[in-house]
């Protein structure tokens, strides 16, 4: 068992210091614990496949759902957020069907980059000051971020499953730092949510199906990020012209107003990612996607999901012009963008146009998924 700690308080006033010149807008302190509510939530949402292909939450359950498992000498957890608010308002390009809705999240660096550095020299200095044994941790490793940021008092889980901070709303970016130090945990902040429902009601595809309760296989962050074949025909509607991620739960959250702008050089948004045109995305080869997004952490997805995402956005805009775009893909090297541009250009070219096409490429495509595509299109599988 850790050591208690002369004068903890002040320790604490002291790390929370440091954290705010690394550039950290929150730093708070938690047990290296979690409920078992959290644990059943973690296996109910499992049994029930609300995953979708994120087999790694399957795999990593045990470790996922115990900070002691994943390291059983951890005694306190230092919560840290960073914020990247925006300074204006993240839904607007949702009215502009030629443009491509980024997550104001995905603008500019990758966060993971961002936060594990900074908070890499955190835990290094801390250890110097404070000694005893630290691991840090940024989303990517199986640890329950949002419930311990909970336990901590640095805000609490809304309805939109997202952590909703007082000073920050819905914008903070999360950090660990798993400690063998024994801090005093701060008190957890209460629900400030009430009646309110307006991240339930604006969801576009309906993955919040109650208050703290996710579909991920229907969440619009997921189907453009995570999901790595054909997005369902079913949803593709609903995407409109949203290309990586979704910001509409956390956009309407009431608790917005009271956050200031981030003015961190990481997070303000690039121009050329601010409000793309769809049809210059579409264009992009494998070497124009990494150029572009060689610091984002769009280029963890790949050329292949992101054109797919493109140019669902492209048959969504309705614009006949673009039908031209969606024909030349038709024929691309990857299978994923070849069946999303089928797609697109059934929605966008004449149907007597589409089923020629459709008709013509039958006799040569190979893949399974272009194969169906092209039959519906075709009218030959309703």
């Amino acid at each position: 068992m850790a050591k208690p700690l002369a004068n903890p308080e002040e320790i604490k006033d002291t790390i929370r210091a440091r954290a705010r010149e690394l550039g950290f807008d929150a730093c708070h302190f938690a047990r290296a614990t979690l409920p078992d509510s959290v644990r059943a939530d973690l296996d109910g949402f499992l049994a029930e496949g609300r995953q979708g292909a994120m087999a790694w939450m399957a795999d990593t359950r045990e470790r996922r759902g115990d900070p002691r498992v994943l390291w059983p000498e951890a005694v306190t957890v230092l919560v840290l957020g960073l914020s990247y608010a925006p300074g204006h308002d993240p839904l607007a390009l949702l009215d502009h069907p030629d443009r491509g809705a980024i997550s104001v999240y995905a603008r500019n660096r990758d966060y993971h980059d961002v936060a594990k550095g900074r908070a890499k020299t955190l835990a290094q200095w801390l250890v110097s000051r404070q000694g005893g044994a630290v691991k840090v941790f940024v989303d990517t490793a199986p640890v329950m971020e949002k419930p311990l940021a909970a336990r901590s008092g640095l805000g609490w889980r809304g309805k939109h499953t997202n952590l909703v901070s007082r000073s920050h709303g819905s914008w903070l970016f999360l950090t660990e730092i798993f400690s063998t130090l024994d801090l005093p945990p701060d008190g957890e902040e209460g629900d400030h949510c009430g009646r309110c429902t307006r991240c339930l009601d604006v969801c576009p595809t309906g993955a919040l199906t109650g208050p703290g309760r996710i579909d991920g296989r229907l969440c619009v962050s997921y189907l453009t990020i995570e999901h790595p074949g054909p997005i369902p025909r079913a949803l593709r509607p609903l995407l409109g012209n949203r290309i990586y991620g979704c910001d509409d739960c956390l956009a309407v959250c009431p608790w917005n107003r009271f956050a200031s702008p981030t003015t961190d050089p990481a997070f303000l948004p690039r121009v050329e990612l601010t409000a793309p045109r769809l049809a210059d995305l579409a264009e992009l080869d494998d070497a124009g996607f990494r150029s572009l997004f060689s610091a984002s952490p769009i280029k963890r997805i790949g050329r292949g999901r992101f054109v797919r995402n493109v140019l669902i956005a492209l048959g969504n805009g309705g614009d006949p012009g673009r039908a031209e775009t969606a024909r030349r893909l038709v024929r691309d090297a990857d299978p994923l963008v070849r069946g999303a541009a089928v797609w697109a250009f059934g929605q966008l070219a004449p149907g007597g146009e589409a089923r020629s096409l459709a008709r013509s490429r039958l006799a040569v495509e190979e893949d399974g998924d272009v194969l169906e595509e092209l039959r519906v299109l075709a009218g030959m599988d309703r």
